[in-house]
C-alpha cells in the first residue's frame, strides 16, 4: 500500500516539461477570410467617400476666397479661423439656430407622440376601416409637399396662424406622421405580445400597458423616427418662405443665403456657416446611434 500511494503521488506531482502552464494557455487565432478583407477594405472606402465632403467643407471654411476658388490644396495653407466668427456675427446665426432648433424640437415630440399611437393601433387593434386608413396613409406619402402648400396655406389662415412658429411647427407635424406611422407600425407588429397581455392580466389598463410596457420597449424606433424626422423638419426651407413674412421667424437655412451673393462672394463665410449649422445635427446623431441601430436591427425601417 505504502509504495502504490508513493506512486500515485509521483503521478499527481509530475508535469510534463512542455506543458504549458496556466497563464501559457495557447489562444486560437481567428483567421480573417479574403471574402471579410474585402468587405472591410469596401466599408473604409465607402466611410471615405462619406465623409469627404464634410472634410472638403471645414478645410475650405478655414481658407481664403482666393486659395478656396484656385483650388490647389486640400489642407488649408494659413487656416482662418475667424471665417466662422464672420459667419455666425454677419449671419445672425445665433437667431437662426434658435429659431430650427425650437422648430425641430417641437416638430419630433408632436410625430412621435401621434405616429406612435397611431402605429400602435395598426399593429395591435383591429377596426373597421384599417385597411382603408393605411391606404389613405400611403397616398399622403405619395403627394409632394409643395402641392399642398396652398391647402395648409388656406387653412392656416382660416386658423389665424399664419407667420406663427405654431403654425409652422403644425405644418411639420402633419407632414411627418404618415411616414413617421407606417415605421412605428413594423416596429410594433414585429414585437411579441406576451408582456402585453402578461399586463392585462394583472389588470392593467390600455392606456398603462401602452405607457408603462410598449414605450420603454419602443426606444430604438422612436429614436429611428426622431432621426428621419428630425433631418427633415431640420431641412426644410419652402413652406417656411410661403409662411413667414417676418425674418426673425425663419430657420437657419435663411441664414445661410445670406452669404450666396454674386456682387459679393463669400464662398468660405458660406462653407464656415454650413460648418455651424450641422453641429446640432451631428450631436443629436451621436447620442442617438445607439437607439437607431437597435431600431434597424429589430425591425423600426423595413
Amino acid at each position: 500500500m505504502t509504495v502504490r500511494s508513493t506512486e500515485l503521488a509521483d503521478h499527481r506531482n509530475h508535469i510534463p516539461i512542455d506543458a504549458p502552464s496556466g497563464d501559457q494557455v495557447p489562444v486560437r487565432r481567428r483567421r480573417i477570410r479574403a471574402d471579410r478583407i474585402g468587405l472591410y477594405g469596401l466599408l473604409v472606402v465607402a466611410a471615405l467617400l462619406a465623409l469627404f465632403p464634410l472634410l472638403w467643407m471645414v478645410s475650405g471654411s478655414l481658407q481664403s476666397l482666393d486659395e478656396l476658388l484656385a483650388g490647389k490644396s486640400l489642407l488649408p495653407l494659413n487656416p482662418k479661423w475667424g471665417n466662422y466668427v464672420t459667419a455666425w456675427v454677419q449671419g445672425d446665426l445665433g437667431m437662426y439656430l434658435t429659431n430650427s432648433i425650437t422648430y425641430t424640437l417641437g416638430a419630433v415630440a408632436g410625430i412621435l407622440v401621434a405616429s406612435s399611437m397611431a402605429g400602435y393601433a395598426l399593429a395591435r387593434l383591429d377596426f373597421w376601416g384599417k385597411g382603408i386608413f393605411t391606404f389613405i396613409i400611403l397616398a399622403v406619402m405619395i403627394i409632394p409637399a409643395p402641392a399642398m402648400f396652398l391647402a395648409q396655406y388656406r387653412l392656416l389662415t382660416d386658423l389665424g396662424l399664419t407667420n406663427s412658429r405654431l403654425g409652422y411647427v403644425l405644418i411639420l407635424i402633419t407632414s411627418g406622421i404618415p411616414m413617421g406611422t407606417l415605421i412605428m407600425r413594423s416596429f410594433f407588429a414585429s414585437q411579441p405580445k406576451d408582456l402585453e397581455e402578461a399586463a392585462a392580466l394583472d389588470g392593467a389598463s390600455a392606456v398603462r400597458i401602452f405607457a408603462s410596457v410598449i414605450l420603454p420597449l419602443a426606444k430604438p424606433g422612436l429614436a429611428a423616427v426622431a432621426v428621419i424626422q428630425g433631418l427633415a423638419a431640420w431641412n426644410e426651407y419652402l413652406m417656411a418662405l410661403v409662411l413667414f413674412d417676418d425674418n426673425s421667424l425663419m430657420p437657419i437655412q435663411r441664414g445661410l443665403t445670406s452669404f450666396d451673393s454674386a456682387e459679393t462672394p463669400q464662398q468660405q463665410i458660406l462653407l464656415a456657416a454650413t460648418a455651424i449649422s450641422i453641429v446640432p445635427v451631428i450631436v443629436f446623431y451621436l447620442l442617438a446611434q445607439r437607439h437607431i441601430v437597435k431600431g434597424i436591427g429589430a425591425g423600426a425601417i423595413k
